[in-house]
């Protein structure tokens, strides 16, 4: 999987407000990074989890690194920020990575769909 900037781990402390988490490096530095995720996250902020973040080379961030991933402590992936998820299922779906829709070739995202016109994040089609 391509991803950039390049992703570092860190065992997770503690998620808190929402937005915010402490992290220690492999080499036991303490960070404070942010979180995109604004829900519970339920099975994934468990202290002690591998947490895989990116950092940002824009110094007006307040936080530079960004929570991208979580790895359990029994070996589940997650995908954390919500912001990036549609891409990593896109490029899973182009690469056929994804046995179950490998027969799909057109790849469309945030489409209008329905009576409603909502919009749904991937619409597959076959040429």
């Amino acid at each position: 999987m391509y991803w950039f900037p390049p992703l570092e781990s860190a065992q997770l402390v503690k998620r808190y407000k929402r937005f915010l988490a402490d992290v220690i490096t492999p080499a036991g530095k303490l960070l404070t990074i942010h979180c995109a995720n604004t829900g519970a996250m339920t099975g994934c902020t468990t202290p002690g989890d591998t947490v895989w973040y990116s950092t940002s080379n824009n110094i007006k961030r307040k936080y530079p690194h960004s929570w991208e991933l979580t790895q359990t402590q029994t070996g589940d992936w997650m995908c954390v920020n919500t912001h990036r998820a549609n891409d990593l299922i896109s490029q899973f779906i182009a690469e056929n990575k994804i046995p179950e829709l490998s027969d799909y070739d057109n790849i469309s995202r945030e489409v209008k769909y329905g009576d409603e016109n909502s919009r749904i994040d991937l619409l597959l089609k076959k040429k």
